[in-house]
């Protein structure tokens, strides 16, 4: 499907070009957007290394097992294919969690690290399995709690309702992942059934992958099967398991506990005295006086409140990088080497992700210079005017599943023209925390593993990213009284 894609945006933006007369535009494109695409690939490079190993270390120190018992109930409901206490369980409960708090730079490398786990379990490779692609369509339309990132920009273009996009957002996520799902369960049972590269695992034939689950449910990577494990030929990663459970089982110690607890009270304490400390700053209070001055005391709440947010939202990775190293440390992990360790493999997996990352911002590059999308928006614009969706807003809508930095320049630019607390103003805010960069995800998750055939993936995102766009809509109708 993606390959069908790209040539179409390809050859489409080279005939709109020679129409338009944008043909230098599109060469400029092309060679513009391979060097952006370098450089992202680049820029996640240090990000995906480090992540990843703290997931190494958060595997060793049994949080992310913690984590998928915790959720059994739904997630093996949800993927049916992938056994409970696989470590894909643990990394899809990661991505969902990050991408639900906004945390997109941590959000990345946990789905890829799902993605590397999930094809463990492929026996076709190249071929996306179903639990594959309904986690790309989750992935693409997940419940966004707090879109901090949003918010920032209301407040800068003087918003007096900051938070307003909260509840707005929270809706419309909420329509598009319930529709995500549906669509891909109903695209696995019918229309690609006989492509699932699963179903022999479904019939019986379980392929042989460390870390999957036996008959007795009993994961082959427990410590107490480790001589009949090398006698079947063991990977390495299933060793280092067993070391890192065996470690877990010696390393509790009553001293440690204790440390780790007033290394906590104190974290807490400091995380404490920077929101009281940041809200009495005497520059924070002038500002909010003025704001209350200027424009009632509906601004001055929403600047305390978006504050606060800037304050909490600062603290998150490094108070989750904190939580992580102490309890690996608690349960006897070797933290640093556990973290390098992992960070090797997101290295690797950055490197790898380059050449798709580059073929899908070419196109998006060369659709957009071209004109294309343009004269795209004056075709569709007459229809969706009457059902909600202007044409200020329209812009906004067609390019977030093909460029993130376009549509976040262009909801700044709409918020700038029409106002933040207008009707476009909620609309394309709402937009951008309820729909996802799909052609990027999909060609960053996919090329992780050298998944070729995307099977049911793309159009069930793409029809998540329809009703996040109608999501938005109704929400903003029903919730801010336009």
């Amino acid at each position: 499907m993606l390959n069908a894609v790209w040539i179409f945006m390809v050859v489409v933006s080279l005939i709109a070009a020679a129409f338009t007369g944008h043909v230098a535009d599109v060469t400029a494109a092309s060679v513009e957007w391979a060097k952006k695409g370098v450089s992202i690939a680049i820029g996640l490079i240090g990000m995906m290394a480090f992540w990843l190993g703290m997931m190494r270390v958060a595997r060793d120190a049994g949080i992310l097992l913690g984590l998928a018992r915790a959720l059994r109930p739904l997630m093996t409901r949800l993927f049916p294919e992938v056994p409970a206490e696989h470590p894909a369980m643990s990394a899809v409960i990661m991505n969902i969690s990050a991408n639900m708090l906004g945390l997109a730079n941590a959000a990345t490398p946990f789905g890829i690290k799902a993605m590397e786990e999930l094809d463990k379990l492929n026996p076709v490779k190249g071929t996306a399995t179903n639990a594959m692609c309904l986690f790309l369509a989750i992935n693409t339309s997940n419940v966004a709690l707090l879109p901090l990132g949003v918010m920032a920009i209301r407040a800068s273009v003087g918003s007096t309702d900051v938070a307003g996009i909260v509840p707005t957002t929270i809706l419309a996520t909420t329509i598009s992942t319930i529709t995500a799902i549906t669509v891909s369960k109903i695209f696995a049972s019918t229309f690609s059934a006989g492509s699932n590269p699963m179903k022999q695992v479904a019939s019986g034939a379980t392929p042989s992958r460390s870390g999957l689950a036996g008959e007795d449910g009993r994961s082959s990577t427990d410590p107490t099967d480790e001589e009949s494990n090398a006698a079947t030929g063991e990977d390495e990663d299933s060793i280092q398991a067993q070391d890192a459970a065996r470690a877990v089982r010696e390393g509790r110690s009553p001293v440690r506990k204790a440390l780790v607890n007033a290394t906590l009270i104190v974290v807490f304490l400091a995380l404490a005295v920077a929101l009281v400390r940041n809200i009495l700053d005497p520059s924070t209070l002038k500002a909010t006086a003025a704001d209350a001055a200027e424009a009632g005391q509906a601004a001055a709440d929403a600047g305390v409140l978006d504050l606060i947010g800037d304050i909490t939202s600062a603290w998150i990775l490094p108070l989750l990088m904190v939580l992580i190293a102490l309890f690996g440390w608690l349960r006897g992990v070797q933290v640093y080497e556990s973290l390098v360790a992992g960070a090797r493999e997101g290295f690797d997996v950055a490197v790898r992700i380059i050449p798709y990352l580059v073929a899908i911002l070419v196109a998006v590059g060369m659709f957009q210079a071209s004109g294309a999308l343009d004269f795209l928006i004056q075709i569709v614009s007459p229809v969706t005017t009457p059902l909600g969706l202007p044409g200020e807003a329209l812009p906004m809508a067609l390019l977030r599943p093909l460029s993130g930095s376009g549509a976040f320049g262009v909801m700044t630019h709409a918020l700038e023209t029409y106002g933040a607390d207008s009707y476009v103003g909620y609309l394309v805010s709402t937009l951008q925390g309820s729909t996802e960069t799909t052609f990027y995800v999909l060609a960053v998750y996919f090329g992780s593993v050298g998944i070729r055939k995307t099977r049911h993936a793309l159009p069930a995102c793409l029809i998540a990213d329809a009703a996040g766009i109608a999501g938005a809509v109704l929400a903003v109708k029903l919730l801010t009284g336009f």
